[in-house]
């Protein structure tokens, strides 16, 4: 059997299917986005997803539970750390959310160097637990790779996603404020979450030691802030990762599921593992996807004239190199040889923290699911540093509550009345820094270690270089030295370790580029060997920029769904 020819278990019993329009792999951001935009314009769409169906407020069974009404309070056990092995690695092994995030027995991988992949596979896949933070990329970030001759250059600039920025910044609810940056454009923003008093004084602080170049802004942030489309208004729980009852943060099914649903022409199939594109050599053109079903483990093929690849960083391009393999060995889109290399992440957990004083008299109000932001001022404007790229930062200021007492010894009412106080106002931010693309850092099948389904795995091959060592010291030392200078008290630097996926910003392996000879994908995301193959996740990005990348790929499944459904109607695909 071949490197990559699909197992008997996927072949046996395979029936043909109804043929659509357009077949969208995956219903996370990019995903919902496609289905959306695809059905708007007409075209009866089938959706596959490889997980559970989730249904919007039915299925956030934790939204609204108290933490004594969790057995182990919100935490973890030591069988659930045997379970999930690379989960435990950070935040998200608990119990109120485990079932958003992959099973981890069912579904492994395999590190050639350390990776730590955290995936969400349902319905909506992690657009119910993302972060949220939304923020337009610059013409600096798209003419980053030719003005220094890394890598290949973006087939495209910010002009020609400006406009889509709009369109999706609109529909998701962005809350944010204007301030006229070259290296973070403003948007079509909701009223911003306001920066809290603590994180006011810094601010004011910061900007005057440094003479404007350093901002303290609020954090851009997916949450709306006014009422939209139905949906309400943020109310200032901070529990968006349970799922969100109001519907106040974008995902797939407070935001794009149903406007898609809306149209009568989508058809949505959850435990639906899609595990090749069917291509049609002669033709030069996919005719379709080969499907098994999760839980039956029937194999169906459906058929459609375009297919949109939005399963997620890693797993699209997955899904390219386990098809097509009898024309290229490596996969369809590998003709370039780039199809699996450049893989990205976001480095953090690099920063500075410390107390603030003089807002005794002050505390917070409510729980502000959202921070601020200090913007990129690193290689920009005259600044030049011992390496490329930059770095920008996530913060908070607040008060300590009675959760401080646990690491204290003490008992009796005056300690409970001390506890039941706000405790003293802290002040810290961890900055995210941009990934060089580096072709050594890859992916590719592992044939000797099967999922549940008897596919083959992924293997992963990554590790940050020189360039993100050197961004760190900054990283460290620049918050410190901007607390420093603001009055904080107590300042310490915090160098927790990092690991290639802990940013949950997987980027690259399926890049855009002007030449098919050194890309995988054209200007409109389209796989050169396949024009009716469309990869609009993550897989598709050429550098990593240092802000957070999933109002880019709405922007850019938007813009590829408007050109795809012109070239259909002009019968170019």
């Amino acid at each position: 059997m071949g490197a990559t020819t699909p197992n008997s278990r996927e072949r046996r019993g395979t029936v043909q299917s109804v043929e659509y329009d357009a077949i969208v792999v995956g219903s996370g951001i990019s995903g919902g986005w496609a289905a959306k935009e695809l059905t708007e314009k007409g075209l009866r769409v089938l959706l596959l997803e490889r997980g559970r169906n989730v249904e919007h407020i039915k299925d956030y069974v934790s939204a609204t539970k108290a933490p004594w009404e969790y057995a182990h309070r919100g935490g973890r056990t030591k069988s659930m750390e045997e379970l999930y092995p690379v989960l435990k690695r950070d935040y998200p092994l608990n119990e109120k959310n485990l079932a958003f995030w992959v099973n981890e027995q069912e579904s492994p991988y395999t590190e050639s160097r350390r990776f730590d992949w955290f995936r969400g596979y349902q319905v909506g896949g992690k657009s119910l637990m993302w972060g949220r933070q939304s923020y337009r990329w610059s013409d600096l970030d798209f003419n980053a790779n030719a003005k220094e001759g890394v890598a290949v250059d973006w087939p495209l600039r910010y002009a020609d996603l400006a406009p889509w920025y709009d369109k999706v910044e609109k529909h998701a609810g962005i809350s944010g404020s204007h301030e006229g940056l070259e290296q973070l454009p403003d948007g079509q923003f909701q009223p911003a979450m306001p920066l809290n008093c603590g994180e006011e004084l810094v601010a004011g602080k910061v900007s005057k030691q440094f003479g404007g170049k350093r901002k303290i802004i609020p954090g851009r942030v997916a949450n709306a802030t006014q009422k939209l489309d139905g949906r309400n208004a943020c109310q200032y729980r901070n529990a968006c990762w349970l799922g969100c009852p109001y519907g106040a943060y974008f995902s797939t099914q407070s935001s794009t599921l149903p406007a898609a649903a809306k149209t009568g022409k989508l058809t949505l199939k959850p435990f639906s593992i899609v595990s090749e594109v069917l291509f049609d050599k002669n033709a030069k053109r996919a005719t379709g996807v080969r499907v098994m079903d999760a839980v039956s483990e029937q194999v169906t093929d459906y058929k459609a004239k375009i297919i949109f690849l939005c399963a997620s960083t890693l797993n699209s391009t997955w899904l390219l190199m386990r098809s097509a393999t009898d024309m290229w060995p490596g996969g369809l889109g590998s003709s370039s040889g780039e199809l699996g290399h450049n893989l990205m992440d976001h480095h953090f957990r690099a920063g500075a923290e410390g107390t603030l004083e003089g807002l005794d008299d002050k505390t917070t109000y409510g729980r502000r699911p959202n921070g601020f932001y200090i913007p990129r001022y690193r290689n920009l404007f005259g600044d030049k540093r011992d390496y490329l790229r930059g770095f920008g930062y996530q913060g908070s200021a607040g008060r300590q509550g009675w959760s401080r007492a646990v690491a204290e010894l003490g008992v009796g009412g005056a300690f409970k009345d001390e506890m039941s106080l706000p405790g003293t106002w802290t002040v810290g931010a961890t900055g995210f820094g941009e990934m060089l693309p580096n072709h050594a850092n890859m992916i590719s099948l592992d044939q000797n270690k099967k999922d549940k389904w008897g596919m083959p795995v992924l293997r992963i091959d990554c590790a940050t270089g020189p360039n993100e060592a050197a961004m760190r010291k900054d990283m460290l030392h620049d918050m410190a030295e901007m607390l420093e200078a603001a009055g904080v008290k107590k300042v310490k630097i915090n160098d927790d370790t990092y690991f290639p996926g802990m940013g949950i910003h997987e980027m690259g392996t399926a890049r855009m580029g002007r030449d098919p000879k050194t890309s995988v994908l054209n200007s409109h995301n389209q796989v050169w060997d396949a024009p009716n193959v469309f990869v609009t996740d993550g897989s598709g990005m050429v550098s990593s920029a240092c802000v957070n990348p999933s109002l880019t790929y709405m922007a850019m499944t938007a813009r590829a769904a408007d050109f795809a459904v012109s070239e259909l109607n002009k019968r170019n695909l």
